[in-house]
């Protein structure tokens, strides 16, 4: 059955979205290389920096992150224990739920947020205008 125009526009629109952030990941990727992050490293420190998470409290819930980070519990995982690692994060028990973990920005952290946010929204900002 041939797709109707409205269908193949939409397939289109999709496939276009598709790309742009195909492009704008591999963008983002090469412009924070040089100071040691991949773009999902980069999300989780925003997303830190940003400030309180849902429950009042400094620093975020890791299921907290995974849900707005959009990779897997297991990727998350990995990726915070190398932001760790590296010092820019803490992780602690969850005082409320001793099975819970929460993610907090360390110093260094925020300091590597603070040289590196005006290097990713450049990026954001021209790869989004040249998509409109």
């Amino acid at each position: 059955m041939a797709a109707t125009e409205a269908e193949q526009g939409l397939v289109e629109q999709w496939r276009g979205m598709l790309a742009l952030h195909a492009r704008t990941q591999c963008e983002l990727d090469r412009a924070l290389h040089g100071h040691g992050l991949c773009a999902s490293d980069f999300e989780v420190l925003d997303l830190l920096a940003e400030g309180v998470a849902a429950d009042g409290d400094c620093g975020y819930r890791v299921q907290e992150i995974s849900d707005r980070v959009h990779l897997s519990q297991s990727a998350l995982s990995r990726l915070i224990g190398r932001l760790e690692k590296d010092g820019l994060v803490d992780r602690a028990m969850c005082p409320e739920d001793r099975r819970g973990v929460r993610v907090v920005l360390t110093a260094k952290g925020r300091a590597l947020h603070g040289q590196v946010r005006p290097v990713q929204r450049a990026v954001l900002a021209r790869m989004l205008a040249d998509a409109g």
